[in-house]
């Protein structure tokens, strides 16, 4: 970055916001189990996972982590990437919600800059690292199953985490058979990934922890769910059918 005179000058460094305590940047700051931000000692989560560091006149935010990845968006949720192991993103927006999943357990921090190089106020497009998002569209049950998983990351989402419950946990708080959860819950993550959502699709070795805790991430960053949504989860339980007729 250079000033109209052509001299070089350093970036303003942005500031890290996680469970109400800021961190003023200076230089390299990491987070992890053992970085500047100790998130928790979660042992799903690694020791150093994001590192946040100026180069080329922009400041960066890279996953240095070798297996867990992270959803990042702009303040309007309607710009968001998944940074997979290794990559890395300038930070351009004035705000930058950074979510993660270690276990069964999602965590959520912002970064603050000073500059805004790309402002999204007009914007309507929802985009990954390299795909542009259509608008998902769902039903109320498709809706409903999302609710029920993301239910504790959006209540508390002040305090900076929340856990992902297990699909038995969300069908029981549904009302629903495992059955037909399974069945909505495949729905749910077939049309997000044929609009180009990453990271939804069963693959060998993925677990479906780690699939409902990527549709979480993703439906919350995006605003593809919201806090006052959240009375269609008591509609749902009210309308399921008595245990003996579930079954």
């Amino acid at each position: 970055m250079t000033d109209p005179g052509g001299a070089s000058v350093a970036p303003t460094a942005p500031r890290v916001e996680f469970c109400g305590e800021w961190f003023d940047l200076d230089g390299d700051f990491t987070v992890g189990r053992e970085g500047d931000l100790v998130i928790d000692d979660n042992p799903y989560l690694h020791r150093v996972f994001l590192r946040v560091y100026e180069d080329f006149g922009l400041w960066w935010l890279a996953n240095v982590g070798s297996l867990l990845s992270a959803t990042v968006s702009d303040g309007t949720g309607q710009v968001q990437a998944w940074l997979a192991p290794g990559a890395k993103l300038p930070i351009v927006f004035q705000t930058m919600t950074v979510m993660f999943s270690a276990g069964s357990t999602t965590y959520d921090l912002t970064i603050h800059s000073a500059q805004d190089f790309f402002n999204t106020s007009t914007s309507a497009a929802a985009m990954s690292t390299s795909t542009t998002i259509a608008p998902v569209i769902l039903t109320t049950s498709q809706r409903q199953l999302v609710l029920s998983l993301a239910e504790s990351v959006l209540t508390r989402r002040v305090q900076g985490r929340g856990e992902v419950p297990s699909s038995a946990a969300a069908a029981k708080r549904l009302g629903w058979p495992m059955t037909t959860f399974n069945r909505k819950l495949d729905n749910v993550c077939e049309k997000l990934d044929k609009v180009g959502v990453p990271g939804l699709r069963g693959a060998a070795g993925k677990l479906a922890t780690h699939r409902r805790a990527r549709l979480v991430e993703y439906a919350i960053a995006s605003r593809l769910v919201t806090v006052e949504d959240l009375p269609l989860l008591d509609l749902a339980a009210d309308q399921a059918p008595p245990a003996s007729a579930a079954e």
